[in-house]
């Protein structure tokens, strides 16, 4: 192979893994603001808590069926279980249960915009690889 023909498929590759990348994280924010938005659209604050409670709890079943699986790595793994952890405290939170204090009725909009953003920077210390995030992806649309 000729120089030029192995830089070319060194930028695509990394093109593509970085497209890969983000449309899989993408993927799991239009989730949750997908659920903010439905949280905002409702007015009856039950049904609000049930969207959220919802939404939490199909994103940790996808989540536990992919750390499951015998070919996600350790990084991968590990990665999931912080972000496991952190979808439990939102639950905690929503619910007032292991020490929270229950998210009030008039603050349930504001709690759907905070975890949309909590999630957003969660992608700064939780790491997941190109594969298993699709594969999340893959597992909510098959949940919902």
């Amino acid at each position: 192979m000729s120089v030029r023909t192995i830089i070319g498929v060194l930028v695509m590759m990394f093109t593509l893994v970085q497209v890969g990348n983000a449309s899989g994280k993408n993927d799991i924010q239009k989730y949750f603001n997908d659920t903010a938005c439905k949280v905002k659209e409702t007015t009856n604050p039950v049904q609000k808590r049930e969207i959220l409670s919802n939404s939490l709890q199909t994103m940790s079943k996808a989540l536990a069926r992919v750390e499951s699986s015998e070919r996600i790595s350790q990084d991968d793994r590990a990665g999931i279980e912080k972000f496991s952890a952190a979808l439990q405290e939102k639950q905690d939170e929503l619910t007032g249960s292991n020490g929270y204090t229950r998210v009030s009725d008039a603050q349930l909009d504001e709690f759907s915009d905070y975890v949309v953003q909590d999630m957003e920077q969660a992608e700064r210390y939780i790491t997941i690889s190109v594969v298993t995030a699709l594969l999340i992806v893959i597992i909510l649309i098959l949940l919902a």
